[in-house]
């Protein structure tokens, strides 16, 4: 009988067939979902209307993963939510089979292949980096060791015009009180070396914009972390008769969506000096904002983008001596869920329901220009529903197998992607990662593993038998 490792178990997951290696369960169990490259077998598992996903790990990795998970979680930093370690797993002739680990599936996002594969323009692949960065800042802030930075690791969700990142994997994570500048330094070499590969096989694949270059994007994530981290953390320095520094500081962390819960403030013997530091910053500013006005749970950009909406519906309607909180169930009620009924049941699975709020002010703002009038909120969420959110690719989760692609392309097993596509019937392709790894040393360039090179030896042989 298997073990159950559980802070809120789930008693629908006990009947599952846990006697089988996750790669021979029945399809009648599984979801097929895009999902991103992982060294272990992967599912995604159906419990009723819930999606879990399912991996299978050595046992003290399992539970190791899980705790740290749990510990991310209690910070409200952005990552999967876990739910168990399934361990004393034995097959059907006493064999034993390896623990699974499970988290909830995480709505609405997206692995970096898939936004890939669908076409990334340059200045979006900058915002999944500085999406990617902020989640890198929060996590070290915490103390929290990462030890594996990749794409690989993190899903990314639509945050108003950015996108906000979550940690999926964390087997080789490390929490500590605090990070020194050595831990961290180690962490982004790590970053930079994983990201170019990544980014090199993106390039390889065609799916990397001609004009973005892997070793220049894996070198620009060390720089916006760096200057990110300066900015919460330096020490700033000012006469005594610029206290107002002291509100610019907080109000500009502000901006960038970062809480400041303690200043460290040290004031010179002769008064003529002062010298701030912020001891602890928290990101979720404007979200927990917008909570507090509206009762609405949403990302941080997309609370910035409905917070301006509503001080906008405040000042138009001369409500500024009126309460927040009155204002903000006004605006709840007059606008908010008015252009969440427009949009039809069917359509409800395009985008969540605070980012078709955000893209209808956008649509809004677009349709006014054009029209040279102003639209209101309840006729551009018409128009939006017509002529933006029916030609949106679906984004939530389905409980139908999906066995292609937006592309058409089939999948070789629609549950594991990374077995890739069905390409005329013919075998898949060798990759030259593992087809050369083990009698061929790679080439390096720079003291960095150059894939391209690799790729090129792998076209080469394919051409010469061929």
């Amino acid at each position: 009988m298997p073990h159950f490792l559980s802070a809120r178990p789930d008693s629908r997951i006990i009947p599952l067939p846990w006697d089988l290696p996750l790669a021979q369960w029945p399809t009648d169990y599984l979801v097929a979902l895009p999902r991103g490259i992982s060294r272990h077998v992967v599912r995604f598992i159906k419990v009723g209307g819930d999606i879990y996903a399912a991996k299978e790990v050595l046992e003290h990795l399992a539970i190791h993963e899980y705790r740290m998970l749990t510990d991310i979680h209690r910070l409200h930093i952005p990552a999967v939510d876990p739910i168990g370690v399934v361990t004393d797993r034995i097959d059907s002739i006493g064999n034993p089979l390896d623990p699974v680990l499970i988290t909830r599936h995480l709505e609405y996002s997206l692995p970096y292949r898939t936004l890939f594969d669908h076409g990334v323009r340059p200045k979006t692949v900058k915002r999944l980096l500085n999406a990617m960065v902020v989640l890198f800042i929060r996590l070290h802030l915490a103390g929290f060791l990462w030890g594996d930075v990749s794409l690989s690791n993190v899903l990314f969700r639509r945050d108003a015009k950015e996108f906000t990142a979550y940690l999926v994997d964390a087997e080789t994570a490390e929490m500590h009180e605090t990070l020194s500048d050595g831990q961290r330094e180690a962490d982004l070499a790590i970053a930079e070396v994983n990201l170019y590969g990544e980014f090199c096989d993106l390039k390889a694949g065609g799916m990397l914009d001609d004009s973005l270059q892997p070793l220049k994007l894996a070198h620009s994530i060390l720089n916006r972390y760096r200057s990110l981290w300066s900015e919460l953390t330096d020490v700033q320095e000012f006469s005594g008769s610029e206290m107002y520094h002291l509100e610019d500081r907080i109000r500009k962390l502000n901006a960038l969506g970062f809480d400041v819960a303690e200043l460290d403030i040290d004031t010179s013997p002769d008064g003529s000096k002062i010298s701030i530091q912020p001891k602890v910053v928290d990101a979720g500013y404007n979200s927990r904002r917008l909570l507090r006005l509206t009762g609405l749970d949403v990302q941080e950009n997309q609370a910035r983008s409905l917070l301006n909406d509503l001080d906008t519906f405040r000042a138009r309607h001369n409500l500024q001596e009126v309460d927040e909180a009155i204002v903000g169930n006004q605006w709840l009620t007059q606008c908010f869920q008015p252009v969440l009924a427009a949009v039809p049941e069917h359509l409800r699975g395009k985008r969540d329901s605070a980012q078709v709020y955000h893209e209808v002010l956008e649509h809004r703002w677009y349709a006014g220009e054009k029209a040279h009038r102003e639209v209101s909120i309840t006729e551009a969420a018409s128009m939006y529903v017509d002529e933006v959110l029916r030609k949106l690719p679906e984004e939530k989760v389905t409980l139908d197998p999906l066995p292609t692609n937006e592309t058409g392309r089939m999948l070789v097993n629609p549950y594991d992607p990374s077995q890739g596509f069905v390409e005329n019937d013919a075998p898949m392709p060798e990759d030259p990662w593992e087809s050369q790894a083990a009698d061929e040393e790679p080439t390096a360039q720079h003291g960095i593993l150059d894939i391209e090179a690799l790729r090129s030896k792998a076209n080469r042989k394919a051409d010469q038998q061929a």
